[in-house]
């Protein structure tokens, strides 16, 4: 399955945010991001948009709404909660506590940032060929 709706990047190191696009479009030039500075800026986006996101990447550590409170929200959403977007953390701070906060708020997968371009495009590889070939409930939501 093509990746049809963007990834949505949600971290507020900038620096990151242009890495792990940079490293998408390597993996597949027709991936399409959009990219948020907090957790309230990406829902924001996700209750108004038309479009079905692929994929949500977030760090867990920001401010403002962070990663934890933002996966909280969706879940706490009956529209976004039927929509079925992965949620993946990407973070820089995974200690076991966050870890397992996460998973309690039933996200896909958490992974420690890699610090190579190589470790890091390994990783976004693996998320991304997995939700590609996954079935899931918005692999048939047609925007």
């Amino acid at each position: 399955m093509p990746v049809s709706g963007p990834i949505l990047i949600v971290d507020n190191d900038l620096e990151d945010q242009e890495f792990i696009s940079a490293i998408l479009k390597e993996i597949d030039p027709a991936i399409n991001t959009h990219c948020f500075h907090d957790g309230q800026d990406a829902l924001v986006y996700l209750v108004t948009t038309p479009q079905q996101p692929f994929l949500i990447l977030c760090d867990v550590k920001m401010e403002g709404m962070n990663g934890l409170e933002l996966r909280a929200h969706i879940n706490d959403n009956d529209f976004l909660r039927k929509k079925s977007i992965p949620f993946v953390f990407f973070s820089d701070y995974a200690t076991q506590e966050n870890v397992t906060k996460a998973y309690d708020l039933t996200v896909q997968g958490f992974f420690e940032k890699a610090n190579t371009h190589d470790g890091l495009k390994a990783q976004l590889e693996l998320a991304v060929n997995y939700w590609k070939a996954c079935l899931h409930p918005n692999r048939y939501f047609i925007t």
